[in-house]
């Protein structure tokens, strides 16, 4: 017979260190006691959850969207055409395209509340240009315009939720 080693004690390994289930109870925690940090460890591994301050500083920072964006004469998605956004894709002026939400959220125009927007109407744009923010999760995605473009309408008001696909711009491709 093999000699077999055992390890007296030992625990099938946890690839979590805490469940998602838990960590997102934690936060509540957290939150309705106005806490600012916690911090917890368990067999070498750590989880460190941090509120904001209040009335603290938010920073933008540019984090890749799982999603690319999507740029093109697609139809109105349910939700945008309900929002009252009723342009129809046919009726749209020559070499005009949209440009569409990569993400479920909500639309920002400005990178802060006292900033300037990103782009106005007749502004024209590289495919570099950060055109929007689209907040996801707490998490601050900024959108590209993708080509060279003039922006001819916005289509959505500031501040207000966004759909995945929902058009978010109206742009004519130079």
């Amino acid at each position: 017979m093999a000699n077999k080693e055992q390890v007296p004690d030992a625990e099938p390994r946890r690839s979590n260190f805490l469940e998602p289930k838990e960590i997102k109870r934690l936060i509540g925690i957290l939150s309705a006691a106005g806490g600012l940090e916690l911090e917890l460890e368990d067999q070498g591994r750590k989880l460190r959850i941090r509120m904001p301050e209040p009335g603290g500083r938010t920073e933008y920072v540019q984090v890749p969207g799982p999603f690319p964006s999507f740029v093109g004469n697609a139809p109105m998605s349910a939700p945008a055409a309900a929002a009252g956004n009723e342009t129809a894709p046919d009726a749209l002026p020559e070499g005009a395209v949209y440009l569409n939400s990569p993400t479920v959220g909500t639309f920002y125009r400005a990178p802060a509340p006292d900033a300037e927007a990103f782009v106005n109407v007749g502004d024209r744009v590289t495919p570099d240009t950060t055109v929007c923010i689209v907040e996801a999760m707490k998490v601050m995605n900024e959108i590209k315009a993708e080509q060279t473009a003039e922006i001819l309408k916005i289509l959505v008001e500031d501040g207000k939720p966004i759909e995945y696909g929902q058009p978010l711009f109206l742009l004519k491709s130079l």
